[in-house]
């Protein structure tokens, strides 16, 4: 049930929010695009030829001070996005912040305790969970069909063919496991409710940030988990998870578009049909159903923390020391 619209303003106008969250609030039941802020001419200019009703700004400051604006969606590199979660959170704006939510634990905490001080909301932007593909996942586990969870393996790759990308700036929160690598950790964390009790990693360099990241995680009961992302290959999502009596393979696991799961057990082997969706929609409804309902969103802050938590011992173990 919706009871009014949100309305949101946009920090930047990258790629991830011109091709998915922009569209996904135009779409949405709850929300309304209200204002685009941009430092770049050019976009700006794109901008307001492309929604002529949304208001434009040349400065996210200057956004974070309309009064109407009571969302905003933060999808700049993520070096920044510690400064602008806390800003919008002291102007009483609710923030949608893409992933990685922060670049250290310290950081994470700073942000969760000045928006719960400013008393708004705040949420990572991780899409693939409002997913049937992913709901499928957590019924199955759920259902206890393959036992124990024994060990999982989860991996995100791309070939990241842009010299100027700031994934490449180590400064700016580059490197597979920042960007990518928080997929399968968060993945992993969602199924086993928990923090690993010993991890070992890792890696390959380029320019100063990690191309290729590897780590086993232990979990309590003797559970293995190992996450593999990287900018150096074709493009892969894949994740299986074993336990005693079965396994779960999830091809494409953080995507929304129609496939297959694919369940194994002894006497048989069953492909589950999970359906398109629109990742995206679900997320910003999501969300602006929590500040108008004044309820929680899915995707829950102590997650966020925990998450940030093994990225930053990760690194900590290998190149970053």
């Amino acid at each position: 049930m919706t009871y009014g619209k949100i309305n949101w303003g946009i920090l930047g106008y990258a790629r991830i929010a011109k091709n998915h969250v922009i569209p996904a609030i135009l779409k949405s039941n709850n929300s309304m695009l209200y204002a685009i802020a941009s430092s770049n001419p050019e976009k700006l200019e794109e901008c307001e030829k492309s929604y002529k009703d949304v208001k434009t700004y040349n400065e996210y400051e200057s956004l974070l001070n309309d009064p109407n604006v009571q969302a905003v969606y933060i999808p700049l590199p993520n070096g920044l996005h510690k400064e602008w979660v806390i800003k919008a959170a002291r102007k009483g704006k609710h923030v949608l912040c893409e992933k990685p939510i922060s670049l250290s634990s310290s950081e994470c905490i700073e942000m969760i305790e000045e928006c719960k001080k400013c008393n708004v909301k705040l949420m990572e932007a991780f899409m693939y969970r409002y997913t049937t593909r992913t709901k499928k996942v957590i019924e199955l586990i759920k259902s206890n069909v393959i036992g124990e969870i024994k060990h999982i393996y989860s991996t995100f790759s791309f070939l990241l063919s842009r010299d100027n990308d700031y994934r490449w700036d180590i400064s700016q929160g580059g490197g597979a496991l920042f960007d990518i690598g928080c997929y399968p950790l968060n993945f992993i964390g969602m199924i086993l409710k928990s923090a690993p009790i010993s991890m070992k990693a890792d890696y390959v360099l380029k320019n100063g940030i990690d191309l290729r990241f590897s780590a086993i995680l232990k979990y309590e009961n003797d559970i293995i988990a190992d996450i593999s992302c990287g900018f150096d290959g074709f493009y892969n999502q894949l994740t299986q998870i074993s336990g005693t009596l079965g396994t779960i393979l999830i091809p494409d696991t953080f995507s929304d578009y129609e496939g297959k799961i694919i369940l194994r057990k002894n006497e048989y082997t069953e492909e589950i049909t999970v359906d398109a969706c629109e990742r995206y929609l679900l997320e910003v409804e999501d969300f602006s159903d929590s500040i108008l309902l004044d309820k929680e969103p899915l995707v829950g802050l102590d997650e966020s923390l925990r998450n940030i938590r093994i990225i930053e011992d990760l690194l900590k173990m290998t190149y970053l020391k």
